[in-house]
């Protein structure tokens, strides 16, 4: 015979403060939990999202990131000569020669941070349809002028439109601010790639090579016709979606590692809670629990009622703390990436799966908390806990 749920229910009422505590415990922890997960998330996203699935992006093998990678002049020429790369009207490859560097700016919250210099070629508006100027103009190719990043407006000094930045012993203007809708191209800066080559001194040398391709299909083929030219060996070519997505795999790893092993401390404190507050009402209902195994209620039955209140208490306080977790996708935060070792602002980015872990180790924090009391409730001698009343 079974306890009906409204019983479990009219203890809740019973019992509000131990109950309001219990379900306070947990939902600080599952906050947690989430917003960790949500952090390393949106860095996953935003990464992703930087890339495009038309686009290839070439870079040397051995190199960690953009700013490590070298790319010569004369293997340049011998990829923008390969096949399935898409045509300009006039019949050009679309490929953009980027090199990339690092500089320092003074952040407006204090202190230095570095921030991600490229240079693009006049391809750059064909290869990232996404880019937006949402302030000033587009720099004149030419000419040591650069356009930011939204990001990098809001959160650097010196980084609004007619400030001029200093580095490679010149003076850069900012004369325009572009969006490409969230992605990390955002936490950057842009320039004339063949002005930037030369203020650094390096010749026509650049750090990757970008590249559209006429059909997102062929990038295979592409790659086998890269692999098959034995001068390209030392060089590798990826989906530029998947380049920036696996760029962010380290950091979104590590933050979530650090912020699990937190969670797991905390969720001692949130499963112990529970159980006490079960012992509790385990001590507090012991006449009642009698009364019930002498009508009949099975020990099993016994036991079910009790790890449900204490699974429900936690799914409750696992539903509060994903409600307010999901707030924090209003927000937004940089961080230094691991993967260039520049700036990287990105948004918390709540996702199914997120909520379906979270809402899992809430009811894990639950029932371990719940089992022992429930199992004890289950155990009582029958009039023993009748004569304890």
């Amino acid at each position: 015979m079974k306890i009906p749920f409204k019983y479990t229910i009219r203890n809740f009422k019973n019992r509000k403060l131990t109950t309001a505590i219990t379900v306070t415990g947990v939902a600080l922890v599952v906050f947690v939990f989430a917003a960790v997960l949500m952090m390393a998330y949106g860095i996953q996203k935003t990464m992703k999202a930087t890339g495009n699935e038309d686009n290839v992006m070439v870079f040397r093998k051995s190199a960690t990131s953009e700013i490590s990678s070298i790319i010569p002049p004369d293997i340049q020429n011998i990829i923008s000569t390969l096949p399935y790369i898409a045509k300009k009207a006039d019949g050009t490859p679309v490929i953009s020669y980027e090199p990339v560097v690092v500089i320092n700016l003074n952040k407006r919250s204090g202190g230095l941070s570095n921030i991600t210099v490229r240079g693009v070629s006049p391809a750059v508006n064909v290869l990232r349809p996404q880019l937006k100027i949402v302030q000033g103009r587009m720099f004149n190719w030419g000419m040591r002028e650069l356009i930011v990043g939204d990001a990098i407006t809001k959160g650097f000094e010196g980084a609004r439109i007619g400030d001029y930045v200093k580095f490679a012993g010149d003076n850069w203007k900012i004369v325009g601010v572009f969006t490409t809708d969230g992605s990390g191209f955002d936490s950057e800066m842009w320039g004339d790639a063949l002005q930037l080559l030369n203020a650094f001194n390096r010749g026509t040398t650049v750090s990757t090579v970008t590249l559209k391709l006429y059909d997102p299909a062929n990038f295979d083929k592409f790659k086998n016709a890269f692999e098959s030219d034995k001068r390209l060996q030392q060089f590798e070519p990826q989906i530029e979606q998947q380049y920036f997505e696996d760029q962010s795999a380290v950091m979104s790893t590590f933050i979530r590692i650090l912020g699990i092993f937190i969670t797991i401390i905390f969720s001692f404190g949130a499963t112990i809670g529970a159980m006490i507050t079960m012992y509790a009402a385990v001590a507090n209902r012991t006449m009642e629990i009698g009364t019930l195994r002498s009508l009949g209620f099975s020990r099993r039955s016994i036991l079910s009622a009790f790890l449900t209140e204490s699974l429900i208490l936690s799914l409750i306080g696992g539903g509060i703390g994903l409600f307010l977790a999901s707030f924090l996708q209003f927000f937004t935060v940089s961080t230094l990436n691991f993967g260039s070792f520049a700036e990287l602002t990105f948004a918390f980015a709540l996702s199914p799966s997120i909520i379906i872990i979270s809402l899992v180790f809430a009811g894990f924090m639950g029932f371990v908390g719940g089992f022992l009391p429930s199992f004890r409730a289950a155990r009582l001698n029958i009039v023993k806990a009748l004569r304890a009343g």
